[in-house]
């Protein structure tokens, strides 16, 4: 697979270089990442993030690595942070190249040096081990390397005045003790010099600009030295939470490879050969990870803040586990969140990888359900079906008869909800800013498909889903009356009673409506799902996402950026989500009845995100972008549906590799496996 390469106009300046970001995982939740210049430009940055197994949550150990070259002549300093109002050292002046082919590769060139850097985590291990590579064309240098370590939660800055480090030296190098309980290792082949300081006020710019707290202090508790000699001198340095004493230069190399291999095999496992969507499987790996605390496969959804959420999770589980064929690994997700349901929900979040989770969601329930049918497409395993149809029967009586915060069907049939239950879901302290209490257009559009997944899941088990079937004729005969707009041709977003008892119908034109054209199981005829998506591409669709708002509202915010309040207001205003291209891509093909000509606008659309795949967070998709021209990105650098929802789309709808149950006919199953239906 073809990879990222970046020369000297993206990395020889700070102001272009901070506008890329890379990050590799390790497979529960920890992280290396910065920006390709090497300058944190957020409290999130560092090359070793940890996800300790007994403390929830992410911890930044290891900041940075300062590398310095010194002759009897010159010095030169590999490294760049940024303090108030200056930048030293600018290490990235010697930086010629940066490469991403599968991991992460800086070529410097200072004076007669050409250094080679390579970052690298182990998988399912708190470790992150640097390689280098150095060529000396004259003359011997000496070659140290300051580690910059913290010891705090991700979310947060440190100052010197309320942490403390002991350290306790060794052969391979040091042993880190914070005075908040962490300790950690860093080894190497360089000779370790115990010279303990402290790098005060380094800034981030990335907060500061979020209105956030952007300054903090850093521990240096010493160096690492050795000589270079002509020819090519070869180093490494670990850090990890693990006992790392017995890594030497050999092992450091075979980790490497094992990972790269990896990689290699995961995308050779996924059976895919088109160069774009081989690049966007290679995002997917990061976001699935073991819980450190219970050892359950879940989802991150997005980095660097996000822990596993129940909607995002199940929204992503064909782009990040049915296509890439990790099935084995999508049933443990679905088995987990199963065994979390509550009166009909499943989790919302789990926070911090710890604690009770939070069930706050009207839709993940119904998502399940969907993720559900979709893994039995792509599987046919009937063994997890009879498992999980309790799980499924759960949801739907407790949407039936009422569950927790307000959510529960009405004698219409249709279902509605409490505030800030939808993806749409902002809140600023007490005020919801996008509230959509009442009920909403794509929440009973999934309810309506889950209804139907039931009914032919259900007959294939052979229960009764006469119920369901009952369920779902009450739905059609009351959403389009409900829900449709002939002044705007499209769908009422929300429909809710207002203070005094009188219903109210909100015409804003959002992106939700494109669920009802999406889904396997609809419920309009063809000529209102045609006009709904003519709505949708005229008011909404941009390069890169679809809008959350037209931009003729009175309430549109064309712009995602500034403090908290500014950006949450935008957040489903007009902010731009690339997931929702998703259900766009197949609502497309689906009006224009699969043509060649729906299938080349698709592929042109969906293949746009090349370019964003060089830009903020290196191979991977934002979490959003600007509603206004041009689009620039926003949020997370990495979000689990964005990418996963693009590579779905892609596979699915432009390449056409689809599974072979791409519908659940319960004629079809039958034939299959007949002793099922005895």
């Amino acid at each position: 697979m073809s990879g990222i390469r970046l020369g000297e106009d993206f990395l020889s300046t700070y102001e272009e270089g901070i506008k890329r970001e890379w990050i590799i995982g390790n497979g529960l939740g920890g992280y290396a990442s910065s920006t390709v210049i090497g300058v944190g430009t957020r409290t999130y940055h560092g090359l070793l993030v940890a996800a300790p197994e007994n403390s929830p949550g992410r911890f930044v150990l290891l900041s940075s690595l300062d590398e310095e070259i010194s002759t009897n002549e010159d010095s030169y300093k590999l490294a760049a942070h940024k303090y108030p109002d200056t930048i030293s050292p600018t290490g990235f002046n010697y930086l010629s190249e940066y490469i991403q082919n599968p991991l992460p590769l800086w070529i410097y060139k200072p004076g007669d040096f050409t250094v080679k850097k390579k970052v690298f985590m182990v998988h399912n291990s708190n470790t992150t081990c640097i390689l280098y590579d150095i060529e000396s064309r004259k003359e011997e240098a000496l070659l140290r390397v300051f580690p910059l370590v913290n010891s705090r939660d991700f979310h947060y800055t440190a100052r010197s005045g309320y942490l403390s480090f002991s350290q306790e030296t060794n052969p391979a190098g040091v042993k880190l003790e914070s005075s908040n309980g962490f300790t950690f290792s860093l080894s190497s082949n360089l000779e370790y010099h115990s010279d303990p300081k402290w790098y005060y006020n380094i800034e981030y710019d990335a907060e500061k600009q979020r209105g956030l707290n952007s300054q903090e202090d850093n521990f240096n508790p010493g160096y690492f030295e050795s000589k270079i000699k002509p020819g090519t001198s070869r180093f490494f340095i670990a850090a990890s939470t693990d006992d790392i004493s017995s890594l030497d230069l050999r092992k450091v190399d075979e980790l490497y490879k094992r990972g790269v291999n990896r990689q290699n095999l995961l995308a050779l496992n996924s059976r895919l050969t088109d160069p774009f969507a081989l690049k966007l499987l290679r995002a997917t790996d990061t976001f699935i990870v073991k819980n450190p605390s219970s050892g359950e496969n879940t989802v991150i959804a997005g980095y660097h803040w996000y822990s596993d959420w129940g909607r995002d999770t199940m929204v992503s589980l064909t782009g990040l586990f049915l296509i890439p064929y990790r099935h084995e690994e999508a049933r443990s997700v679905l088995m987990n969140f199963a065994r979390h349901c509550r009166k009909g929900l499943i989790p919302n979040t789990f926070p911090a990888f710890g604690g009770e989770p939070v069930y706050n969601t009207v839709d993940a329930s119904l998502w399940f359900i969907h993720a559900v049918s979709r893994y039995f497409a792509y599987t046919s395993n009937f063994l997890f079906l009879a498992d999980i149809w309790d799980t499924v029967e759960t949801i739907i009586d407790n949407y039936r008869r009422g569950t927790d915060f307000g959510i529960g069907m009405d004698s219409d049939h249709l279902i509605r909800q409490g505030p800030q239950l939808t993806w749409m879901d902002a809140k600023i302290g007490e005020w919801a800013v996008t509230p959509r209490a009442g009920k909403a257009c794509e929440i009973n559009a999934l309810w309506y498909n889950a209804l139907k997944i039931a009914c032919s899941l259900g007959t294939l088990l052979g229960k009764d889903v006469s119920s369901y079937e009952m369920l779902a004729d009450g739905v059609v005969s009351n959403f389009e009356n409900t829900f449709w707009n002939p002044e705007t041709n499209c769908l009422f977003d929300l429909v809710y009673q207002d203070e005094t008892g009188n219903e109210v119908k909100d015409p804003a034109i959002r992106p939700n409506q494109i669920f009802v054209v999406a889904l396997p199981n609809t419920i309009l005829p063809p000529d209102k799902e045609k006009a709904i998506v003519d709505r949708v591409e005229k008011d909404l669709l941009t390069p890169f996402g679809l809008r959350t708002l037209s931009t003729d509202h009175p309430l549109y915010k064309g712009q995602y950026h500034g403090d908290a309040l500014t950006r949450d207001t935008a957040y489903h205003n007009g902010t731009a989500w690339p997931w929702l291209l998703g259900a766009y891509v197949r609502a497309y093909r689906k009006v224009h009845s699969y043509s060649e000509e729906s299938l080349e606008d698709m592929r042109v659309l969906l293949e746009g995100f090349n370019r964003h795949l060089e830009t903020a967070g290196l191979g991977n998709i934002s979490e959003v972008f600007d509603g206004d021209y041009p689009h620039s990105p926003g949020g997370c650098i990495a979000q689990a549906w964005s990418v996963a929802e693009i590579l779905r789309a892609y596979v699915e709808d432009v390449l056409e590799i689809r599974p072979l149950l791409s519908t659940i006919s319960p004629v079809l199953l039958s034939a299959i496996s007949p002793e099922l239906n005895m």
